[in-house]
């Protein structure tokens, strides 16, 4: 069966690129990684919390989360897909990480003001519905604007290190290193609290402290964003595509005659790439989506876990609650310190044992992790926080180490998934920045079955986080199993023959 046009001619667009690129130039290309994942941290261990300060209800917090995987259902694999065509005479890739960058400053800007926002336009008391939708508009871009420049520069990453599948390994162990610099910068801004006295033009008659250092933090995360975002494309020095394949692509999307059937070229050439891939990208797919339905209730209550679990508090209700949030923000900082270290052995380990084994191992101990922090969860929840306000040291110090050591797993969900698509997806002659988005589906969808379910299963066993942690054990656990059973540890699969 022949490959429709456009897919051939995604091949042929593809820009020539150096053999072999210094490895100091892909450091510095991943650079941009730390950027994004500053503002990430500090959305991950405070907007959860935030969001039930300004009054949505535990059970709901996971839904306001919804935008972020629907946004990048089809921000990503479109950003893919236009990057693959790009004829800017500045590149490919590039022109999509800046203005993601760009649009990431403006998004953490609004949701830092949300408040503010929000006392603005008539809020006062202790509901907020002003500052909520400011804050969900604002969250919205955020994750419009991650899933515009992530995309991209793995994708660039990709384009630089070609075939060589070896380096391609190493460009998205930087790229997760960078990523751990920026969990490690992030959380530790968010566990200081007293930013808003460094910033003290941030509290205001809206925003209280701890609206105030978020406020800070985010100003905190521009400064980053900029500088990583030069650094990296000032180091990719992308070759544009030339101007007959220039002509060329103008000619395939000028002949679909509008708009619309431009987008529906777009949509088909997306999911018609799945009746080319092999059985071994199916199996990356599963096993990401797995994954996923493993990392994501983590990734959604972490501190607030740490804040109703361990330190026996509610939103708005004392300093028990903040407190632990804090320490939750502490113990992901640790996890980043583990993350960072582990992305630098990924080569090594990958190469000893492979990465599918790798992978798979790593997903098993992800889903201990889990385990332990139910059986953490029921020791807590049978201390007496009245006659002491605060929990034993040893809870405390066990929830720190089982953050630390999810470090593992989260480098190894950062870095591997991307080598082993893009591997696979080069030998079908299909772009960079479209498998990326073909991956990017794996790990959306269940994000979005997670988003919409772990709230209400939650509330069905009494609310608190523990139901969506036993569901997360198991996705775990699965997922493990399916990646050292079926993944090959030997090289990359060879692909159906497209004829």
């Amino acid at each position: 069966m022949a490959i429709p046009e456009a897919e051939r001619h995604g091949a042929r667009a593809r820009p020539p690129v150096r053999p072999r690129v210094p490895l100091r130039q892909l450091l510095r290309v991943a650079s941009v990684a730390c950027g994004i994942q500053f503002g990430w941290a500090l959305q991950l261990s405070l907007l959860t919390p935030y969001v039930q300060e300004l009054g949505i209800p535990h059970a709901w917090a996971s839904v306001i989360w919804l935008c972020g995987p629907l946004s990048g259902l089809i921000v990503q694999p479109l950003v893919g897909h236009m990057s693959d065509r790009c004829t800017s005479r500045f590149g490919r890739r590039r022109p999509f990480i800046l203005v993601g960058a760009v649009s990431i400053v403006v998004a953490v800007l609004i949701i830092g003001h949300s408040a503010d926002i929000g006392w603005l336009l008539g809020d006062r008391g202790d509901t907020r519905p002003r500052a909520v939708a400011v804050f969900v508009f604002g969250f919205w871009i955020l994750d419009v604007a991650n899933n515009m420049t992530q995309g991209p520069c793995r994708a660039l990453l990709a384009d630089l290190t070609g075939k060589d599948h070896r380096r391609t390994r190493v460009a998205n162990a930087y790229f997760s290193l960078f990523m751990a610099v920026g969990n490690i910068l992030g959380f530790a801004t968010g566990s200081y609290s007293g930013w808003f006295k460094v910033f003290p033009f941030t509290y205001t008659s809206a925003c209280n402290a701890n609206c105030a250092n978020l406020k800070s933090a985010f100003f905190i995360d521009v400064v980053c964003i900029a500088i990583t975002t030069y650094v990296s494309i000032s180091a990719a020095q992308e070759v544009p595509i030339s101007l007959s394949d220039r002509s060329t692509t103008h000619a395939v999307e000028d002949g679909t005659g509008t708009s619309g059937q431009a987008e529906e070229a777009f949509l088909w050439e997306l999911f018609g790439t799945f009746k080319y891939f092999s059985g071994s990208i199916w199996v990356i797919l599963c096993v990401t989506a797995l994954n996923w339905i493993g990392w994501f209730p983590f990734l959604l209550f972490d501190t607030d876990w740490m804040g109703r679990e361990i330190y026996g508090g509610k939103p708005n209700e004392g300093q028990n609650y903040i407190t632990g949030v804090r320490m939750g923000a502490l113990g992901l900082m640790l996890n980043s310190v583990v993350l960072g270290i582990t992305s630098v052995l990924m080569e090594k380990l990958c190469s000893k044992w492979g990465a599918g084994f790798v992978w798979g191992i790593s997903n098993i101990l992800m889903a201990l992790c889990f385990i332990a922090m139910l059986v953490i969860s029921f020791v807590a929840k049978s201390f007496d926080f009245v006659s002491h306000p605060q929990p034993p040291d040893g809870i405390v110090i066990a929830a720190l180490v089982i953050f630390a050591i999810l470090g593992v797993p989260l480098a190894i969900t950062y870095s591997v998934p991307y080598a082993l698509i893009s591997s696979r997806i080069e030998s079908l002659g299909l772009g960079q920045g479209l498998s990326m988005g073909v991956l990017n589906l794996a790990i959306v969808i269940p994000q979005v079955v997670v988003s919409l379910g772990s709230g209400p299963w939650d509330q069905l066993f009494g609310g608190g986080n523990s139901p969506a942690f036993a569901v997360a054990a198991l996705a775990a656990l699965a997922s493990g199993l399916v990646a050292i059973l079926a993944i090959p540890r030997s090289g990359p699969q060879k692909p159906r023959a497209l004829t």
